[in-house]
This record gives C-alpha cells, sequence and structure tokens, in this order.
C-alpha cells in the first residue's frame, strides 16, 4: 500500500517537472523576446512549479523509509514539512512578482507581441488547468498534502497565464499596457494561496482533530464485539499520512474475567487495523455495574442530572463499589464552555450533595474527535 502510494506520488511529480520545465523555457523565450515582465514572471513561476515537484519526490523518498531506533514511528511526517516547503516557495513567487510588477508600473516598458507567443500561452493555460487537476485528484486519491498544494500551485498558474493572455489581447486591441497592474493583481493572489497553504500544513503539524467519519467508523467496528457496551476517548496520533497510531477505551461487564479481556483487545486490534489502517497501541478498560438493579439506578439517576447541563455531553466510566462505598465515572466537558472546570465542578457537587454516603471520584475528560 505505501509503495503504490509513492509511486504515484514520484510519477506525478515528475511529470509536473516535465511540464513545468518546458513550459518554463519556453516562456522565457517568449518573454525576452517580446520584452513582456509578465511572460517572464510566468516563466519563473513554472520554474518554481518544477523545484516544487522534486521537493515532492525527494519529500515521498525520506517519509516511505522505514522505521529506525531514532524515529520509532517512521518519517511519514517528513511529506508535511515538504508540503511547507512547497508553500513557502509559491509564497516566496508571489511576493517576488509583486516586487517586478511595482517596477514595470513605475518604469513601464512597451511589448511587442506576436501571434506564435499568444498561441503558446494560450497552450500554457489549459496544459496548466489539465496538471493541476491530475495533481489533485492524484493528491487526494493518495492523501498528499504536497501533491494538492502543487495541483493548486498549478490552477493558479493558469490563472497568471490567462491573465497574461488577457492583457497582451488588450493590449494589441488598445494600445494600453495593463501587464504590470495585472502582474500586481496576480502576485496578491499568489501570495494569499501560499499563506492559505502555509496554514493548512502548519495546523497538520500541530496535531488536527480526527476526521470525524473515521473516528465513527472505528468505534462501530470495535461496537460489533458483543461484549462491548461503549466505545470512548479515541484519540489518535498522526505520524504522516494514512498512519495513525492511537488509544480508547471500551465498557465492558464487570464479570468479564482476564482471560476473555485479554483476547477480547486482541481481537479489537487486529479488526481496527485491518478494516482502518489504525493501530490502537493501547486499548483501556472500563468495568461497568450489570447485576444490581439498584446500582443501574443509581447511574441512571447521576447520568441523568449530569446531562441536564449544557456544557457536559458525556458520562462514561461509571463504576458503583457498595464495599468500597465510592463511584467514579468521568465527564466530558465541551470547549464551547467558556470555564469548563467550573461546569465540571458543579455538576461534580450536585453528585456529591445527592449522594453524601459515597466518595465520588470523578474525571474531567475531553472528547479529542467531536
Amino acid at each position: 500500500m505505501a509503495d503504490s502510494r509513492n509511486k504515484t506520488i514520484v510519477k506525478t511529480s515528475i511529470i509536473g517537472v516535465a511540464v513545468n520545465a518546458l513550459l518554463s523555457v519556453l516562456k522565457i523565450i517568449i518573454g525576452t523576446l517580446s520584452g513582456s515582465i509578465a511572460i517572464i514572471l510566468d516563466a519563473i513561476n513554472n520554474l518554481s512549479d518544477a523545484a516544487s515537484s522534486i521537493i515532492t519526490i525527494v519529500g515521498a523518498k525520506l517519509a516511505g523509509k522505514e522505521p529506525d531506533k531514532k524515529h520509532p514511528f517512521g518519517h511519514g511526517r517528513i511529506e508535511y514539512f515538504s508540503a511547507l516547503v512547497i508553500s513557502l516557495l509559491v509564497l516566496y513567487a508571489g511576493v517576488t512578482s509583486l516586487e517586478e510588477s511595482v517596477s514595470g508600473i513605475l518604469h513601464p516598458e512597451i511589448p511587442d507581441y506576436t501571434t506564435a507567443s499568444l498561441v503558446i500561452i494560450a497552450v500554457a493555460v489549459v496544459v496548466k488547468i489539465m496538471l493541476g487537476n491530475y495533481f489533485i485528484a492524484a493528491g487526494r486519491r493518495v492523501d498528499s498534502d504536497s501533491l494538492i498544494n502543487s495541483g493548486r500551485d498549478a490552477a493558479l498558474d493558469s490563472v497568471i497565464s490567462f491573465g497574461t493572455l488577457a492583457a497582451a489581447v488588450i493590449f494589441l486591441c488598445t494600445g494600453i499596457s495593463l501587464e504590470a497592474y495585472l502582474g500586481a493583481i496576480i502576485s496578491l493572489i499568489i501570495i494569499k494561496s501560499g499563506c492559505d497553504m502555509m496554514r493548512e500544513t502548519v495546523s497538520r503539524l500541530l496535531g488536527e482533530r480526527v476526521d470525524a467519519d473515521m473516528a465513527k467508523a472505528i468505534g462501530e467496528t470495535i461496537m460489533e464485539f458483543p461484549t462491548v457496551h461503549g466505545v470512548y476517548d479515541l484519540v489518535l496520533h498522526d505520524y504522516g499520512p494514512d498512519s495513525y497510531q492511537g488509544s480508547v477505551h471500551i465498557e465492558v461487564p464487570d464479570t468479564c474475567r482476564a482471560n476473555e479481556l485479554d483476547n477480547l483487545i486482541r481481537s479489537i486490534t487486529i479488526a481496527v487495523y485491518e478494516k482502518h489502517h489504525v493501530l490502537l497501541t493501547a486499548i483501556g478498560v472500563y468495568s461497568i455495574n450489570t447485576i444490581d438493579e439498584e446500582v443501574i439506578r443509581i447511574r441512571e439517576e447521576i447520568s441523568s442530572m449530569a446531562l441536564k447541563n449544557e456544557y457536559i455531553t458525556q458520562m462514561h466510566g461509571f463504576y458503583l463499589d457498595k464495599e468500597q462505598m465510592t463511584i467514579r465515572l468521568d465527564l466530558v466537558v465541551s470547549f464551547d464552555a467558556k470555564d469548563r472546570r467550573s461546569v465540571f465542578q458543579e455538576v461534580e457537587s450536585a453528585i456529591q450533595q445527592k449522594y453524601p454516603e459515597y466518595q465520588i471520584n470523578m474525571a474531567m475528560d475531553t472528547d479529542f474527535i467531536a
């Protein structure tokens, strides 16, 4: 699976290098002969795209390295850094283009277009649109931020080339040169695109919430085991595209024996990995009262009390021990609460007042998915 993914990334990127290098050479020739600053800037932008594809290839190769002693979780996150470098290249291209455009506004030059140059620019527009769609589709198929960023950059390039073509037509029809002004507008669009790419990549490096559909699917897989009464506290760590490790808590009857739990946990680990390619390195266990009717009634009463608070989204891990006279449970407090700790303490106090004879052991929990 990983080998196939890397081959797709490398193949797509090599095509990108070849196409962008060819377009860059053609545009440099046309821009130099016609004296068009817009075409020359467009050519430089194509060179940055070729560099982006090379960075993507290197990133994919390094990310595909096997885990080692220093990096036991693999090298998958290198792809995020390569995506970050690409976003910086896009940003740099935008800034330098803006500088050249402003210079062109202050010191205008009259371009000299030919029919051949306009035809090549028109072809470049079509080629970049096709290349951008190809990169984005491949990137989404293999979950590669680097390819997606390169595809978005290619789509922007098609806009740049189209703008250059439009400016040339306007000049030929009216004699008015809008190249530099158009270049400035396009440069600002490129700068914004680079910032957006950078923000998205940095967000993934910092650690984003796992996709809710993926989390739901994992929960449904675990709930397929009859012994499991609830699935909570799913935490997944992203070690690169399609490389997740994590932990989860499950609720099981208090009558389960150690050997049954061992078999259950092993079976869940295998099932989740086979279906979702997620390695659960730890599965915690909450025991729930299933025999004593009075305890079941108390659990329902406490659940009702807790969930009346709009910021309490879930209660789990409930267990009442009559011998120790203790009640333990976890409450999930929403991030929408202005003061999550105050909400938790308020509910804890109410439960303690309702059941003063018991020692209440509560933990404030967080939903890392929803």
